[in-house]
């Protein structure tokens, strides 16, 4: 039986990953709630529920893959399981030194291949768009993106279905737009986000 968006948020806040107060982004926004998907995605129980999830939505739309793709670091966790529930092969787009996306293993993606990207949280998309450059400079198919958490609620526009296990419109502001209220709750730099 599907998920429906109550389940993926009592699963995120049984694993404490359903996080509230002051949070920068990947993305450099900032936002009052956090979804730390590594709390979520170390254990194998859910990613198997999460990418089933997003398989099934992906059959449901009818959506016939040859490759699943996931950016370094968690989408690869779900591009492998989204993979494995849809029997097709997974592939990952790696940064290289240039900031743009790569594949360290050629062959992975061969053009005429129609490629499904998936990711964590889509907040602007950024990765997202990086792993749909690297499909188009391959010369393969965009067929969708499937994403664990999209928080924008349905609007962000790949120009191919949009798959989500969780959708929430979920507020973020720019670090010079901050209203007073989040301004006053001390930052938090969690998951990767930290790291820069």
């Amino acid at each position: 039986m599907p998920l429906t968006n109550d389940d993926v948020l009592a699963l995120f806040t049984e694993c404490g990953a359903l996080l509230h107060g002051h949070f920068v982004l990947t993305s450099g926004r900032h936002s009052d709630t956090y979804f730390e998907k590594f709390d979520v995605l170390r254990h194998p129980k859910s990613v198997e529920a999460l990418g089933e999830h997003i398989a099934a939505a992906v059959r449901n739309a009818g959506l016939e893959v040859d490759v699943v793709l996931g950016p370094t670091t968690l989408g690869i966790v779900l591009a492998y399981e989204v993979a494995k529930q849809l029997g097709v092969t997974a592939a990952y787009g790696e940064k290289g030194p240039d900031g743009r996306r790569f594949l360290r293993r050629q062959g992975h993606v061969r053009a005429g291949e129609r490629v499904l990207v998936v990711d964590d949280v889509l907040t602007t998309g950024g990765s997202i768009r990086e792993c749909v450059d690297l499909v188009a400079s391959m010369g393969a198919s965009l067929v969708g993106v499937g994403v664990l958490v999209d928080r924008t609620g349905g609007t962000a526009d790949f120009g191919v279905p949009l798959l989500s296990a969780l959708s929430l419109a979920v507020q973020s502001w720019s670090p010079d737009d901050l209203p007073p209220w989040l301004a006053a709750i001390p930052v938090s730099r969690p998951g990767s986000t930290g790291k820069k």
